[in-house]
């Protein structure tokens, strides 16, 4: 059986934007909804002004960053490994890296049979 995979990986961009908002802002956490005022958009928040709820899935720790999405949002996209990177342009409105020029972007790919598999086995989907 396969190694259980990351649910959710980073890229170095992404990487250096979230150690760069970590020392303006402290500790963070990413959201990703199902689409209200941002769409789909992951957003990255201040730890402690961003309240989860039972509605939402703890998909990885970042680091020491969580990665929450929503319940809903989350069984569409169970099957598929997130890929956290940064592209220029505006981020969204409420998102912490909004004033800096870039903004965070999912990228996705499918997960392997195998991985759903050991995905499964672990209770991750």
């Amino acid at each position: 059986m396969a190694d259980v995979p990351d649910q959710v990986i980073t890229t170095p961009a992404a990487d250096a934007l979230i150690a760069s908002l970590s020392k303006k802002y402290g500790e963070l956490m990413f959201h990703q909804s199902g689409g209200c005022c941002d769409g789909s958009s992951p957003m990255c928040y201040p730890r402690d002004e961003f309240l989860v709820g039972d509605g939402d899935v703890l998909l990885a720790t970042l680091g020491d960053t969580p990665f929450y999405m929503s319940r809903s949002q989350f069984e569409y996209w169970k099957h598929t490994q997130l890929i956290l990177d940064v592209v220029p342009g505006r981020g969204g409105m409420f998102s912490l890296e909004g004033p800096e020029g870039v903004r965070f972007l999912i990228r996705s790919r499918v997960f392997t049979d195998d991985e759903i598999v050991a995905l499964r086995s672990a209770d991750r989907i």
